[in-house]
């Protein structure tokens, strides 16, 4: 299980119910099955937790406690909740052996998990790059595609028109649309698609004659916010997108012109991503905030990819490159820009729109998309081969395995594994400082006689961050990069961290029970465990690591919100146990549409 903040719900209770009944079945027919249990012990759940306990909103509060006494104290904590665990389990009736368990945070699944690494690695499966990705600033770290999915909300957000002057002729404006203010300090150039034909209209505003350009389709819509009406206006010229290319306009800030405008900076450029569905088919581009802004931003080098225009620091609050607004939340200046738009007279309609928002899974605050170097695992190349191998297994239900889950395979990205964060598995590679020399380590020996650091005995950061290797390249010595990995990659390597493959147990013996006969866990897990399982197993061993499936659906509560033990919706399940009997409870559960999904 996630690891455990207290009693489980019925949801945990469906999973192991139907891994016991399953397990159990075969076992009364002669055959072995090892039942161990498994405790998932790093990540932001602890981490959430610690900071909580200890008042740590900052990475610079972490840090000036410290990654030895942070990761003390999560450690202190892990077991907590073992004990309720362990009744509940029981109570339910299911077999399993709680003594002999293993823990993502024992050196030997970690050690495992450096071996899978520089499997992948020497496969050239791993590179690091700038990429705009979902960031938590409440926990400092990057997320993935799949857990930036997890929460989305409906949300109110500010729906704002502003104005771009022409250089050439202050009077003709460029109208673009934004529902994030607080990216457009660092504005760095516009976007019009190629293909889209625009129109620049006459009208009065306060008895002076203005110009404003924008896409024709969404002239309607654009003219009923800026309460323009039928008559009030009259359109001049028509153009193309691929025609407005070029021009150049009066920036909103100047925090970056001086160092941006010689790179060709603050005119407008075609983007064929752009739309007209909404806004008025100009896109305002800050390269440092967006996929599309920093895509377009490297393809015409107006940024360096490594170092886009990104001013804010870990915590999500602007740097010193934005002075007014240095230390604020980024949220918290929307309405701040807002004023000082109106004030500077480029602020033409101001209004609100209720939208699908991303927030963070773990503490419910809101994702920033940011630019930041991160590393990665290529998985885009192996879509087809997850796909085969995907319908080489039996699921129940068949539709999860052929759509939810087939689609998702079909449409893999490349998997960021790198996190920001204190309290994981350190990815072993260690690097010279411009990041030329490389080395991976894939087991504890491996780094004692490179290192020449003898006795290592644990491998958590406040262990391996200092050792440094003698570079062979002349380049002084190679350093561990600070990242650790993305949990879930931890999870991907149960099958082998559980029993220290290689290392205690070799291939032969290993492949006797590799691949599974048999996991289940929910449906949520089919952008988790299920895909991180397939991503590793398919690379290591181009094989399913399980052969049978099947997917739980999500016990929900009388609102129909899913169970969670972050909202805490549900009730003591020992009250049922003690009313009508576990027996009782397990018959209702594996019976009930929940074993097909639903």
């Amino acid at each position: 299980p996630p690891f455990a903040t207290g009693m489980p719900h019925y949801g945990h209770l469906t999973a192991g119910g139907l891994k016991d009944v399953v397990t159990r079945y075969w076992v009364m027919k002669g055959r072995s099955c090892v039942r161990r249990f498994g405790w998932d012990c790093h990540g932001l759940p602890i981490e959430v937790i610690i900071n909580k306990k200890l008042g740590i909103k900052t990475k610079k509060d972490l840090m000036k406690l410290g990654i030895d006494n942070y990761n003390a104290e999560c450690r202190k904590i892990i077991m907590t909740y073992a004990e309720d665990w362990k009744y509940y389990t029981e109570r339910f009736g299911r077999w399993i052996d709680f003594e002999n368990d293993y823990r993502t945070m024992y050196p030997s699944f970690m050690e495992t998990c450096w071996w899978i690494f520089k499997q992948i690695y020497e496969k050239g499966r791993v590179y690091r790059k700038c990429k705009v990705m979902p960031f938590s600033c409440a926990t400092n770290t990057v997320l993935s595609n799949f857990e930036a999915g997890e929460n989305y909300k409906n949300t109110e957000d500010p729906s704002i028109v502003i104005t771009f002057p022409l250089l050439s002729d202050n009077k003709r404006k460029i109208l673009a649309w934004t529902t994030t203010p607080w990216t457009l300090p660092s504005n760095l150039f516009l976007t019009v698609n190629p293909k889209v034909t625009y129109v620049e209209i006459k009208t009065k505003v306060k008895d002076e004659e203005v110009f404003y350009i924008l896409a024709e389709s969404r002239l309607e819509e654009v003219l009923k916010m800026i309460k323009i009406k039928e008559g009030e206006y009259e359109i001049v010229d028509k153009k193309l997108g691929e025609q407005l290319a070029g021009l150049e306009y009066v920036p909103l800030f100047n925090y970056f012109y001086d160092q941006y405008k010689p790179r060709g900076c603050f005119k407008v450029y075609n983007a064929d991503y752009v739309t007209t569905e909404d806004g008025t088919g100009v896109v305002h581009n800050a390269p440092g905030f967006g996929e599309d802004d920093y895509s377009v931003g490297c393809q015409y080098k107006l940024v360096d990819p490594e170092d886009p225009v990104c001013p804010m620091d870990e915590d999500g609050c602007f740097t010193e490159d934005v002075p007014d607004y240095k230390g604020m939340y980024f949220k918290s200046t929307d309405q701040l820009v807002m004023e000082r738009l109106k004030k500077d007279g480029r602020l033409l309609f101001k209004g609100t729109i209720t939208h699908s928002y991303p927030f963070c899974y773990r503490t419910d605050t809101p994702l920033m998309y940011r630019a930041i170097p991160s590393w990665f695992i290529k998985v885009e190349d192996l879509r087809e081969r997850l796909v085969a191998i995907n319908n080489s297994t039996y699921w129940v239900p068949k539709y999860v395995q052929e759509k939810r889950f087939g689609n998702w395979l079909a449409n893999a990205r490349d998997w960021c594994i790198s996190r920001n964060r204190s309290w994981g598995t350190p990815i072993p590679l260690w690097v010279s400082d411009d990041l030329e020399e490389q080395v991976p380590i894939g087991s504890i020996k491996e780094l004692e006689e490179l290192s020449g650091v003898k006795g290592i005995k644990d491998i958590h950061r406040e262990y391996v961050d200092n050792i440094t290797i003698p570079s062979k390249k002349g380049k002084g010595v190679l350093h561990r990069i600070p990242e650790v990995f993305d949990c879930w990659y931890e999870s991907g390597s149960m099958p082998y961290g559980q029993v220290h493959y290689p290392f205690d147990v070799k291939d032969e013996e290993f492949m006797k029970g590799f691949p599974a006969d048999f996991i289940a866990e929910g449906l949520d897990q089919t952008r988790g465990w299920f895909y991180t399982l397939n991503l590793v197993s398919t690379i290591l061993f181009d094989k399913t690591p399980y052969q049978n499936l099947i997917v739980n659906g999500l016990v929900l509560d009388e609102k129909g919100d899913k169970l969670s033990k972050h909202k805490g919706n549900f009730k003591d399940p020992k009250e049922l146990f003690d009313n009508y009997g576990a027996d009782v409870v397990r018959l209702y559960l594996i019976d009930s549409p929940l074993v097909r999904a639903q």
